[in-house]
């Protein structure tokens, strides 16, 4: 088994929404400097003897064209180079979307469901919470403005889609874990690689170092708070139990650190 990072560019985004209240305003300090700050963006590609998965599939192309609402342009703009589009990412590591088998999207926000277009033919797993609440945010208002994260053209691709709402294994030595508090329901994945060990992707249940902790602390954009810390209070004991190293989802000084497609773990 082989895991690929794919590149799929940068968010601009105040850092506030990572790590909630990292700038807050004091008595000594009543109008602080906020950080505006890059977060990457990537998808994950595991090429295993059963099957070809890919964990979510990042932003559109046109994202900054008119495929975003235009207030989320503004608090969290997306920049790509035209090699890290996904299609091109997968061409790097030797594929095309069509040897996808299967895709796991961690969650229906735009930044991790904006390439699904290209993977119809996939057999696609999704969080029945979180797919649920997306359907219903993008449907109850035609103001976008008002559906959150979730962009109505990404949930409305016709796929084969797989409902999701426990723990369980995709195939040997993937295991999906439900880590619920950022969005209703949030798929995460563990890997157990022979030579590279076991691997956590928790994607944005878990966004940066500075969230896990410990202590742990609250990111900014949350559905369940509460859901939140003990989604993190899982992954850190299942860490713990595998000896896994935790993949944090935005956060760009881990970023850096990791080898990224074509070179690959396993």
């Amino acid at each position: 088994m082989k895991i690929y990072i794919l590149d799929n560019g940068v968010i601009e985004i105040d850092s506030n929404r990572m790590v909630a209240m990292n700038t807050c305003a004091t008595a000594k300090d009543k109008s602080p400097v906020h950080n505006w700050i890059q977060i990457p963006v990537y998808a994950v590609l595991i090429v295993h003897p059963q099957a070809r998965i890919l964990y979510d599939t990042g932003c559109h192309p046109e994202a900054m064209k008119g495929r975003w609402p235009a207030n989320l342009t503004m608090i969290s703009p997306y920049y790509y180079h035209e090699n890290q589009r996904i299609e091109n990412q997968l061409k790097i590591a030797g594929y095309k979307p069509r040897d996808i088998d299967i895709v796991v999207l961690s969650h229906m926000h735009l930044d991790h469901a904006g390439n699904l277009g290209l993977f119809t033919h996939a057999d696609v797993y999704v969080q029945g919470d979180d797919f649920s609440h997306g359907l219903i945010s993008v449907h109850q208002n035609p103001d976008t403005a008002t559906h959150g994260l979730y962009v109505k053209a990404d949930l409305e691709v016709p796929c084969r889609f797989i409902v999701v709402e426990n723990d369980f294994e995709l195939v040997p030595g993937v295991e999906i874990l439900n880590l619920p508090g950022h969005t209703p329901g949030l798929l995460g994945l563990m890997a157990h690689l022979k030579y590279s060990g076991s691997m956590i992707f928790p994607m944005d249940a878990l966004y940066q170092e500075a969230n896990y902790g410990p202590p742990a602390r609250s990111a900014g954009t949350l559905y369940d708070s509460l859901s939140f810390f003990k989604s993190i209070e899982k992954i850190r004991k299942l860490a713990k139990k595998h000896n896994a190293k935790v993949m944090y989802s935005h956060d760009m000084e881990f970023y850096k650190t990791l080898k990224l497609a074509p070179a690959y773990y396993d």
